[in-house]
C-alpha cells in the first residue's frame, strides 16, 4: 500500500500563495508513478470537496471550478511527490487539504483509495 503525507500548509493572508506537497512512500511504483493523484479539501462542517487531479504522466489535469486559474497540480514521479500550487488564495480556501491516489483516472473521492492525513491551510482576510 502507498502512504501519503501532506506538508506545506499554514496561515497566510488573502492574495498570498502556498505550495502543498504530497510525499508518497511504500509501493509507489504500483500507485504513485502509475496512478492518478488528487487533492481534496474539507472545511469544518463541510463535505470533502474535489480540488484537482492529475494523471500518472501529468498529461491530464482537472480542477474544481472554484480554483481554476489559481491552483496548479503537478507531480514529480522521480521524487514520488505531487504538488498543489495555490495562488491568489482567498479566505474561502481555508480547509484541511488532503492528497489522494487512485488506481485509475478519477475526480471524485470514491475513486481514490489512498489518502494522506491532511494539512491545514488558513487564509485570513
Amino acid at each position: 500500500q502507498v502512504e501519503l503525507v501532506e506538508s506545506g500548509g499554514g496561515l497566510v493572508q488573502a492574495g498570498d500563495s502556498l505550495r502543498l506537497s504530497c510525499a508518497a512512500s511504500g509501493r509507489t511504483g504500483l500507485t504513485f508513478s502509475s496512478n492518478t493523484m488528487g487533492w481534496f479539501r474539507q472545511a469544518p462542517g463541510k463535505e470533502r470537496d474535489f480540488v484537482a487531479a492529475i494523471s500518472w504522466s501529468g498529461g491530464t489535469t482537472n480542477y474544481a471550478n472554484s480554483v481554476k486559474g489559481r491552483f496548479t497540480i503537478s507531480r514529480d514521479n522521480a521524487e514520488n511527490t505531487s504538488y498543489l500550487q495555490m495562488n491568489s488564495l482567498k479566505p474561502e480556501d481555508t480547509a484541511v487539504y488532503y492528497c489522494a491516489a487512485a488506481r485509475g483516472w478519477g475526480t471524485s473521492a470514491q475513486d481514490f483509495g489512498a489518502w494522506g492525513q491532511g494539512t491545514q491551510v488558513t487564509v485570513s482576510s
